[in-house]
């Protein structure tokens, strides 16, 4: 909203190639293709990385690839939840950094762990 760009990644239509605003809209458009781009590891942006995409479709290609993906990424972090246990970290305090950080993940592809499932796996990996 600050650099006034939603309209980037929103679908909005692009303005006419003949109409006034549109050397203006190209140049934001590159903008934040750019700072899309810079945002990728390496093996994302070569699957995105196009000459003539512009900002919403390199956004749509991206959240098609992540989203197709998000499936499989659940069902290792989960995997690897339930087979995590305190043998395999260097201290208890490991053991819970570790937990918690499959927590989070498995909450960013819709497969929130709650709290008390979170306590008995916990207790389970001791």
């Amino acid at each position: 909203m600050a650099y006034k760009v939603p309209n980037h990644i929103d679908g909005t239509p692009a303005p006419a190639e003949n109409a006034a605003d549109y050397p203006v809209w190209k140049e934001l458009d590159a903008l934040v293709l750019q700072w899309i781009y810079s945002t990728l590891s390496d093996d994302l942006l070569v699957r995105v990385l196009d000459t003539d995409n512009t900002a919403y479709a390199s956004w749509k290609k991206i959240e098609k690839i992540l989203l197709s993906n998000k499936k499989a990424r659940a069902t290792a972090l989960e995997t690897k939840f339930v087979n995590l246990t305190l043998d395999a970290c260097s201290s208890f305090d490991d053991y819970c950094t570790r937990l918690q950080e499959i927590e989070n993940p498995l909450a960013d592809v819709e497969q929130p762990i709650s709290e008390s499932r979170l306590v008995l796996q916990l207790v389970r990996g001791l």
